[in-house]
């Protein structure tokens, strides 16, 4: 019976163990750029402590302004750990998104991630679309943040008459894009302009603290 029992703690810390994240087992570590890569691992190899210097914790990436001359009006700007050493091994990720006027950044998800959705200028509608079809959105002012939980399609439209600029951050170093829009149907200008007119109608109504149910972006 004991030895039974002992089995069973044995077995049960032995599968929290091997269930639980693994810490960092170094206080910073820099991705490393080769020109060459000949190790794969999940992630990114470490640069050598001696070489690490300050400036592998800074990054201006996202200071300037993405190119929003494209047919959504709009641009997203990553930060992850591929250009931005200090990110490695964090778990985070940064984006900086810009929208024009009736800016649109089509539903898409990041299959690895949360995303914190602040907005610094401008005012933006922000909503994501849950397993039960249920559509949460809401506008937002300079300030605000919103949250997109990880792996649900999201979106958000300038419904602002000026640019808005919004920060992300994202609780993966890998965040991954799975742009679902692009990748099965094709969109005119004509589309567009229908879809950015239902959000913001959509947005125009009392939505209470429990969403929009049934509601769809895709039939007009």
């Amino acid at each position: 019976m004991n030895s039974a029992l002992f089995f069973c703690i044995f077995l049960s810390t032995c599968i929290n163990i091997c269930l639980a994240d693994t810490d960092n087992l170094q206080d910073t570590c820099p991705t490393a750029t080769t020109d060459k890569q000949t190790v794969f691992i999940n992630g990114f190899p470490c640069k050598n402590p001696n070489s690490i210097v300050a400036s592998d914790f800074k990054s201006s990436k996202l200071s300037r302004p993405g190119d929003t001359d494209n047919y959504l009006h709009s641009s997203v700007t990553f930060n992850t750990a591929a250009d931005f050493p200090g990110l490695n091994t964090l778990g985070l990720s940064i984006a900086r998104t810009d929208l024009e006027f009736d800016g649109l950044m089509m539903p898409h998800s990041h299959p690895r991630a949360s995303e914190m959705f602040f907005v610094s200028k401008g005012v933006v509608i922000a909503g994501f679309i849950d397993t039960q079809n249920k559509l949460f959105q809401k506008t937002l002012q300079p300030g605000e943040v919103f949250v997109f939980p990880q792996g649900l399609l999201h979106f958000c439209v300038n419904n602002g008459f000026n640019s808005a600029v919004v920060f992300s951050v994202l609780n993966s170093q890998n965040p991954g894009t799975v742009n679902i829009a692009d990748a099965m149907l094709e969109f005119d200008d004509d589309t567009l302009n229908k879809l950015v007119r239902k959000i913001k109608s959509v947005a125009a109504l009392e939505v209470n603290a429990h969403g929009i149910q049934n509601a769809t972006l895709t039939r007009f």
